[in-house]
């Protein structure tokens, strides 16, 4: 796959993300945050496991291992959001989330220990006021900086196992860490509106079971600091969705 059209389906990923937010806003109104998280994630684990029943068979221990490390980002990225939602907009929510277009280059030039390209320099500077936000954001900033590293390691790790698997069984391991946040921290409260269940299954098609598991895919064709760029966009379906 050519790094063009990697970066258009990455831009289809953020499309289906921006439709989340508002998802997420009417989802949180019934339902707690970590509820809301293990339905969305576990079916979309459910669903993908029946579609790619065969490949997924080839299990190892370096692809649950890598599995269990995105997933959990994953979980520290969506569940900060789910809480900062109830005190800001899903438009809001979706423009601070942009930071990863600062952070992802940063992350992966301290991990690589080599400076971004000289454009991306010029992109970081630029931008940096994108950091001037209110002390009511910083869970969602929390929810930016863990994504940030979740799209770094991707990028390596999509090369070392089969990306689809991980981005398969990623969600399995998202499902499995809210399931034990729902059962320390709260009680499992199922929905009981059609509005509820909309939002759950908006959730797990489109932005679990597509977004992020098309992003595990397509990110070894591109550079994390080009996902992080594409990603940015994501503020602005949320707006117009919202």
């Amino acid at each position: 796959m050519s790094t063009k059209k990697a970066n258009l389906i990455l831009t289809t990923c953020s499309m289906a993300w921006g439709t989340s937010y508002i998802f997420m806003k009417l989802g949180i109104e019934g339902l707690s945050p970590l509820m809301l998280m293990a339905l969305r994630t576990g079916i979309a684990f459910l669903i993908l496991v029946l579609i790619f029943f065969k490949r997924l068979l080839k299990v190892n221990k370096r692809l649950l291992l890598y599995s269990a490390i995105t997933g959990f980002l994953l979980f520290t990225n969506l569940t900060p959001i789910l809480y900062g939602l109830n005190t800001i907009t899903a438009s809001q929510s979706g423009f601070i989330l942009s930071t990863t277009v600062v952070l992802v280059p940063v992350i992966h030039a301290v991990i690589s220990r080599r400076l971004p390209a000289h454009h991306v320099r010029l992109v970081l500077i630029n931008g940096g006021d994108i950091f001037a936000v209110k002390p009511g954001t910083l869970l969602c900033m929390l929810s930016a900086f863990s994504y940030s590293i979740n799209i770094v390691l991707n990028s390596y790790f999509t090369r070392q196992v089969d990306p689809l698997a991980l981005g398969v069984y990623q969600q399995g391991f998202t499902c499995l860490y809210s399931i034990i946040g729902l059962l320390v921290f709260g009680s499992p409260i199922f929905p009981s509106t059609a509005l509820d269940w909309i939002s759950v299954l908006g959730l797990a098609l489109l932005s679990s079971a597509y977004g992020f598991v098309v992003q595990t895919v397509v990110q070894q064709y591109t550079t994390p600091e080009n996902t992080g760029f594409l990603f940015s966009l994501e503020p602005i379906f949320a707006a117009i969705f919202s």
